[in-house]
């Protein structure tokens, strides 16, 4: 369940709502886009924050990219896995199914608009390793601080 704020992003502006039946097609027929993992909105202030803000970093960029809402749950869950990333709220950056970078939590607007102008100049990649929390260990690998996902050392 969205917050009223992510709720009017799919409501009111248009926005598509992303889950695994559709991700692949948004992706496929937008050069650029964005998904917005809002995370748990009644625990994290900052998805109302970035609910409020997305639709003016859309128009500052000129539409240069489609925004997505992804869906909660399983979903979210999924596309994190696939997105190697930790922190809520994110939004995810990418070139039509490829990577590009992801912006998480509240950012100052400067900070906004250069660092996306430089995500959208960037060459598509691989998600960077996921990397666990300090003080979380990924159960086949002791602990060490800086194993990632795949249980490599970073």
């Amino acid at each position: 369940m969205f917050s009223p704020l992510a709720q009017m992003l799919i409501d009111d502006h248009g926005y598509a709502l992303i889950d695994e039946t559709n991700v692949d097609d948004f992706l496929n027929k937008n050069t650029f886009s964005v998904l917005f993992f809002t995370g748990d909105a009644a625990r994290l202030a900052e998805s109302d924050d970035v609910a409020v803000i997305l639709p003016q970093l859309v128009a500052a960029f000129g539409g240069r990219f489609v925004p997505g809402v992804v869906a909660r749950g399983e979903t979210e869950k999924q596309l994190q896995r696939r997105f190697r990333f930790n922190t809520f709220p994110t939004l995810v950056f990418l070139k039509f199914k490829d990577y590009l970078g992801v912006i998480s939590r509240v950012q100052d607007w400067q900070d906004y608009l250069r660092d996306i102008g430089e995500i959208l100049a960037r060459e598509p990649s691989a998600p960077p390793p996921f990397k666990f929390p300090q003080g979380c260990y990924p159960a086949t690998k002791g602990n060490a601080d800086t194993t990632t996902a795949s249980g490599a050392p970073s």
